[in-house]
């Protein structure tokens, strides 16, 4: 696996909502999809003050909303998910720590994860932030060929993460690596970056052949790993950790190998709207100072996936 591979790849990642017994991985297609965000499935969190320490640096258009219109794919435990009719999880707590540095409201709205860059095209959403891996190719809006699809976006850099190989529990087939996996079947979300690696395995398999299902969500993925159905699904690592404690009380799954491939997950804003972009950038460093960064990632027990500054499209 190589380090540009987490969660959200080149060619995209799908999620929707099936949070409870399985939690759920997912990564980011760049194509001429529609918007898919759906309207009616958001919560908001927080309070305007223009007294806040980084409230003048907002575009006015935010300011006078009092609000940060954040898209994402509310299927991700434990950095997004749904619970008890709200979004919450490892991204929303950092929003809501960079949204009191910035004296506005964050309000999250579920969609699928394929049309979130499109959400931000059309201006239906301020910023996307759903575990999305920043890298060059959806920086400069390209597909996984080097064709220009789109714009592009930028983004601000908050989180740190690998990939895992998650199997069924007892790793029945003995699966240690990818290279392992040549000749049997895999599970993955449609469009993530996970099914980018599995890809790329099953060329290096070559006449042993590796057979991939893809899903619309992971958790169907997962549920295939589950049944039996294919020998492995691949994910964050956070995620795949969560899904490993949660799942079936811990009894379905557990973590092939090694975490391998880490990469940078960013904050997605337009390239029109540098203004938001800088204020996003200034508040995480503040969050960060202050300790509220560190705290949302302690409540998830993700801080080993702690950035230690702010940047701005640092992911390769």
């Amino acid at each position: 696996m190589t380090a540009s591979t987490t969660r959200r790849s080149t060619a995209a990642r799908s999620r929707i909502a099936a949070v409870g017994a399985i939690a759920v991985a997912g990564a980011l297609i760049l194509t001429g999809c529609g918007d898919q965000t759906k309207s009616g499935s958001g919560n908001s969190s927080g309070t305007k003050s223009s007294s806040a320490p980084l409230f003048s640096a907002l575009p006015k258009k935010i300011q006078d909303a009092g609000v940060i219109k954040i898209g994402t794919d509310s299927a991700y435990a434990p950095m997004e998910f749904v619970e008890n009719g709200k979004i919450v999880g490892v991204d929303p707590d950092i929003a809501d720590a960079l949204a009191k540095q910035l004296g506005v409201k964050v309000q999250f709205t579920a969609g699928t994860f394929d049309g979130l860059i499109t959400s931000i095209y059309t201006g239906r959403e301020d910023a996307i932030m759903s575990s999305i891996t920043d890298n060059k190719q959806r920086q400069e809006g390209l597909d996984d060929k080097g064709q220009k699809i789109g714009k592009g976006i930028d983004f601000v850099d908050y989180f740190s993460s690998g990939l895992s190989l998650l199997v069924k529990k007892g790793n029945p087939e003995g699966i240690k690596t990818l290279d392992d996996l040549c000749g049997k079947t895999v599970a993955v979300q449609r469009g993530t970056t996970y099914e980018d690696e599995f890809k790329k395995q099953a060329e290096k398999c070559g006449d042993k052949k590796l057979t991939i299902q893809a899903f619309d969500t992971d958790a169907e993925a997962q549920t295939r790993v589950k049944a039996g159905g294919a020998v492995a699904d691949l994910n964050d690592y956070p995620v795949a950790a969560y899904t490993v404690k949660t799942s079936g009380g811990g009894n379905d799954f557990e973590i092939a190998g090694q975490q391998t491939g880490v990469g940078l997950f960013g904050i997605g804003v337009s390239k029109d709207n540098t203004q938001l972009r800088d204020a996003l950038k200034q508040a995480l460093d503040a969050a960060i100072k202050d300790g509220s960064y560190g705290k949302a990632l302690e409540k998830w027990n993700v801080q080993d996936s702690a950035v230690k500054s702010a940047t701005v499209n640092a992911g390769q």
